[in-house]
């Protein structure tokens, strides 16, 4: 039973890892951040406007250190505070911007976002190939990611839950997204995955 959860948990990330990360960790939130600085250098900044920027994010962090230094207040209060701060610098950050700059901004984020569709559909290949996925299941699985991604925006964008809110909505996506694949993927289908998983780690350990 722990194998099947294990090998569930594996494919569900895949469907899911690139929707929401209501825990990123420190990796991916360098990645994201890295992301974010190559954009803002494509949007061509005034000298005046990196200045702004530079304040607004400076503002942030400093804000951010005195909350984490904030013993006073319960774990849930200091998130609350937190996403509130994230909110407020990010429509501080669109405020600086132009509507030309703003346009150009949702279009790289387009464009990335379909170079990310393009790796899944890769990935996807590769698993029709190992796991022999009948046409009809690979249509499930894209439709059931294709879901699960847009709920997860939709999720992420609500401004009106917070942070504690939008992680336990996540988290009962995430959950949604095994349920599917359980419906979709055979018993031999799942044991496969648990295999490739095992092979994988003893590549790894003989290095």
């Amino acid at each position: 039973m722990k194998k099947i959860v294990a090998a569930m948990l594996a494919i569900a990330g895949f469907i899911f890892s690139a929707n929401a990360q209501e825990s990123p960790t420190a990796k991916h939130f360098h990645h994201r951040h890295n992301h974010h600085g190559l954009m803002m250098k494509e949007l061509n900044l005034t000298a005046t406007q990196q200045q702004q920027l530079k304040l607004n994010r400076d503002s942030y962090k400093n804000q951010m250190t005195e909350l984490n230094k904030n013993e006073s207040i319960t774990v849930k209060e200091a998130r609350d505070k937190k996403e509130a701060l994230r909110k407020e610098q990010k429509t501080n950050m669109m405020s600086i911007l132009t509507p030309a700059q703003k346009i150009k901004m949702e279009n790289l984020k387009k464009n990335r976002e379909a170079k990310r569709d393009e790796i899944v559909a890769k990935r996807l290949d590769k698993m029709k190939t190992k796991l022999n996925l009948s046409n009809d299941q690979v249509a499930k699985i894209k439709r059931s990611r294709e879901d699960i991604h847009n709920q997860s925006k939709d999720i992420r964008d609500n401004d009106q839950l917070s942070r504690t809110e939008k992680k336990e909505k996540l988290m009962v996506l995430k959950e949604q997204t095994q349920n599917n694949l359980k419906s979709i993927l055979t018993p031999e289908q799942i044991n496969k995955i648990e295999e490739l998983k095992k092979n994988r780690i003893e590549k790894k350990q003989a290095r």
